[in-house]
């Protein structure tokens, strides 16, 4: 009997990661940790690698230049570059300190663009596509362990909680260098409040100290998961209305007048997501340590 088709197992396995009981490439596990490369690590590094040699190679070029001028991709780099820093970073953390700020909080947002960004590419399903009819590799190969489903790096609440870690660090740092290291904790309360109040107000800022970083880790992978849910959703209408009639055309016409609209609109919508987020992310990394500097305001 042919088995039915199951829309959460395929959603599911499409989004997840390939979990440590099938790796892509398996390592032992040191000290507890489990150094397996799976697939939210493999795009990890694919994104890492791209980004380090597409802007290694332009800007080498670009300095090589006799007079630099830039031009074509070069351009939109700078133009990036000069918006992070003019509009993000600079009205956050002041003139003084966005020179120290700003490789850190640029870093955030091209990294966050472009793993978002490749996400929306269906690598791994072209992948199996090609070795279905070309390479024709064995059951155990790695194509056949990254060719179920795309995913998405920074979908991973792993990923972006590692990110967000780095962000309280630079608070902490920011409120150190701007302040000193004893005054930045006491810059957390107000001054000059009765005692009484101070009970009841540390513990609350501690709280939000961590809630900081707990929501930027929530909200990018989040909304980088849920895009894909909605598409991969949308589009299980073609297979489970072909069961629920026994024939294809029903499928087909449910995916043509429904499905394949429906999915064309949430990917464009997950562009404006893919933007929005990286810029969020970066804004309101600036946006703390803003906070941490400028205490009086």
């Amino acid at each position: 009997m042919q088995e039915k088709f199951n829309a959460g197992e395929t959603i599911i396995e499409h989004v997840s990661n390939s979990g440590h009981d099938n790796p892509l490439i398996k390592l032992p596990t040191i000290m507890g940790i489990d150094f397996s490369v799976t697939k939210h690590v493999f795009m990890l590094w694919l994104v890492a690698a791209l980004v380090l040699a597409v802007v290694t190679v332009v800007v080498r070029r670009y300095l090589k230049q006799e007079k630099p001028v830039p031009t074509g991709f070069t351009n939109a780099l700078e133009a990036v570059v000069v918006f992070v820093r003019d509009e993000i970073v600079q009205p956050n953390v002041g003139r003084k300190w966005v020179s120290t700020w700003t490789p850190l909080i640029l870093t955030f947002f091209i990294f966050i663009l472009c793993a978002n960004g490749i996400g929306l590419i269906p690598i791994f399903d072209f992948m199996a596509l090609l070795d279905h009819f070309v390479l024709h590799t064995g059951p155990d190969s790695i194509i056949k362990h990254l060719e179920h489903g795309g995913t998405t790096a920074t979908a991973n609440f792993n990923v972006t909680a590692a990110l967000a870690t780095i962000t309280f660090g630079a608070i902490i740092v920011a409120g150190t260098k701007a302040h000193g290291a004893v005054q930045h904790w006491k810059n957390l309360v107000p001054h000059g409040l009765h005692w009484a109040i101070y009970i009841l107000l540390i513990p609350i800022e501690i709280m939000g100290l961590f809630v900081r970083p707990f929501a930027l880790t929530m909200r990018l992978a989040a909304n980088m998961t849920g895009g894909h849910i909605a598409i991969l959703a949308i589009l299980s209408f073609v297979f489970l209305f072909t069961e629920m009639f026994g024939r294809a055309v029903a499928g087909i016409g449910v995916g043509l007048a429904v499905s394949v609209p429906l999915a064309v609109g949430i990917s464009a919508l997950e562009i404006i997501v893919v933007l929005v987020q990286a810029y969020v992310f970066a804004l309101l990394t600036a946006v703390f340590i803003g906070m941490a500097i400028h205490v009086h305001h």
